[in-house]
């Protein structure tokens, strides 16, 4: 473990997608299939041999249906504090007891293509520099990513 942590948590993501790839009883290869990644490339990140871009983290994430920030975090694209910001909108509507579980799924995959769609490319835009962007409504996290 000690030996790992000196290339940028590559380790640690790949330890970390492991982990969560057998919790979900896939195989590599059927995670490699549904992410649209290559089997042997999606070895590599394991073995933490490749560092996977935001692109391909976000691509793993949905396959395994977890949280794409929680990877960011992981892969130290994101700083918790950045991932506790950007959990603030879906935590919001997941909470909302008016919305019935369709229409919560369906505003969570809008919310995720629009910060996608803005320039976060996963993750890139939102951590550099928008931390501080604390507005129940986005306006001014959109203003900033523009």
């Amino acid at each position: 473990m000690v030996g790992r942590m000196a290339s940028l948590n590559v380790g640690n993501v790949g330890e970390f997608l492991r982990e969560q790839r057998r919790t979900a009883r896939l195989s590599l290869r059927q995670l490699a299939d549904a992410a649209g990644v290559s089997n042997p490339y999606l070895s590599q990140i394991e073995r933490g041999l490749r560092k996977p871009s935001a692109e391909i983290l976000q691509q793993l994430a949905k396959a395994l249906r977890i949280s794409a920030e929680t990877l960011y975090v992981q892969a130290g694209i994101l700083d918790e504090r950045d991932r506790e910001d950007l959990l603030q909108v879906p935590a919001a509507i997941l909470a909302d007891s008016s919305l019935d579980e369709q229409q919560k799924q369906a505003l969570l995959q809008i919310y995720e293509s629009f910060r996608t769609a803005n320039g976060a490319n996963g993750a890139a835009g939102t951590a550099k520099g928008n931390s501080t962007n604390r507005s129940e409504d986005g306006a001014d996290a959109g203003a900033a990513d523009g």
